[in-house]
């Protein structure tokens, strides 16, 4: 068996490397969930006017994050660590974070759009469902990124548990050359 579990280990140089990237990663999209806000930190209002432009650069952020998430699920699922036991764990951990990723940038895109008709909005009644649609589609873009985040976290968990095994197994064997046969016993020296 344990020939098995060492050909299922993933380099410990890379699951460092990949932990590292993750770690970052998730920091990053929590960090962005936290700092995009819609509604007027001293009120808890949505703002008279918001700004079309921050809006939308919210959407173009988190497409940017998507991205490198995308390719980070892609770039693991090509490698031949997402094969064995550990590797597939993460893969699918990286995979939901693909997908909750994906879902942020339109719901920023949406709240955008809202701001924009805001300012046409026909009556009050019209403008506060409106408002509160941006809300919504905003709080819910900021929570794909909190998923995504915690998604990436748990991808980080199970690298940590894998790096666990490598303390647990010897280093794979080097070839090592074979030692002279010895001399049989009582064969005389010169």
């Amino acid at each position: 068996m344990e020939p098995d579990l060492q050909r299922d280990l993933i380099p410990r140089a890379d699951v460092l490397h990949l932990i590292h990237s993750l770690d970052h990663l998730k920091i990053t999209f929590l960090g962005a969930a936290k700092q995009w806000q819609l509604l007027d930190a001293d009120t808890g209002d949505v703002p008279a006017e918001p700004s079309y432009t921050e809006l939308l650069q919210h959407a173009v952020d988190a497409q940017d994050l998507s991205r490198e998430v995308v390719r980070l699920a892609a770039d693991f699922a090509r490698s031949p660590h997402s094969t064995n036991r550990a590797g597939r764990a993460v893969l699918a951990h990286l995979a939901t974070a693909a997908t909750m990723s994906s879902h942020a940038a339109p719901h920023f895109a949406e709240t955008a759009e809202t701001a924009l008709s805001l300012s046409r909005a026909a009556g009050p009644i019209t403008r506060r469902y409106r408002g509160n649609s941006m809300v919504i589609d905003h709080a819910s873009a900021r929570a794909y990124l909190r998923r995504t985040s915690e998604s990436i976290g748990e991808a980080a968990k199970e690298l940590h548990s894998h790096l666990d095994l490598h303390r647990f197994l010897p280093a794979p064997a080097q070839r090592a050359v074979p030692a002279p046969p010895s001399p049989p016993p009582g064969a005389r020296h010169r």
